[in-house]
């Protein structure tokens, strides 16, 4: 999902979402109300009933594992916060935005590794942090909860690091399908081809893994053609 990182050259510069947080800019402007929304018990995305409980509970640890959503497999992507929050002791965005970029990629590169390519993912991660600690007060579920519209939540999704269209607009649908925040017109926003956000059980991600596969086969012959 989304663009690959390319072979591995380091942290990404760093660009408008870097640096140390900055506690609610602009919090206190105006006034907003925030959507109910609900929860799932879990997101069946891993095979481990610990980490999918993380995903559900947490929304910084569904956005990290959407960032680590690329050239891994599902499995090993969402597995991710968990290992991560193991390995540094929290989630909490300010936190881990503010750690030393060399333990903060330390962490990601140690065996196992986090990512196929740990120095590029850790950084990319370590930004998304700084991001949601200075634009949302470090709560990641107002990156939804505070939409106004379903192109809103694509754009406020697509202002985060490592979050691209691709991915931008199957958590829109995964938000609606699992979570209930549907702000107006988010279906023009969401895939109409199936993805994650229709993964209820560990069968389903099969049948979900196996239709893509046979998708990015099919592309391959195409490309032949």
């Amino acid at each position: 999902m989304g663009r690959a990182p390319g072979r591995e050259k380091g942290p990404p510069a760093r660009g408008g979402g870097a640096g140390r947080p900055k506690a609610g800019r602009g919090a206190n402007r105006r006034t907003i109300r925030a959507m109910t929304t609900t929860r799932p018990d879990t997101l069946p995305f891993t095979g481990d009933a610990a980490a999918d409980t993380l995903l559900a509970s947490d929304p910084l640890a569904l956005l990290i594992g959407f960032v680590l959503d690329q050239q891994v497999t599902v499995q090993k992507a969402f597995a991710g916060p968990a290992e991560l929050r193991r390995r540094l002791g929290t989630l909490d965005a300010a936190a881990l935005a503010a750690m030393d970029p060399g333990e903060f990629a330390a962490a990601f590169a140690a065996r196992p590794a986090l990512h196929r390519f740990p120095g590029a993912m850790a950084g990319r991660v370590q930004e998304l942090c700084a991001v949601v600690a200075r634009d949302h007060a470090g709560d990641a579920s107002r990156v939804w909860t505070e939409a106004g519209n379903g192109a809103d939540l694509e754009r406020r999704l697509r202002a985060l690091p490592g979050i691209g269209e691709m991915k931008a607009r199957t958590l829109v649908a995964l938000l609606a399908k699992r979570f209930g925040v549907r702000p107006p017109d988010w279906e023009a926003v969401a895939p109409s081809h199936p993805t994650l956000a229709d993964v209820d059980s560990a069968e389903a991600l099969a049948r979900y893994q196996e239709q893509k596969r046979a998708w990015k086969a099919s592309q391959k012959t195409a490309g032949r053609g």
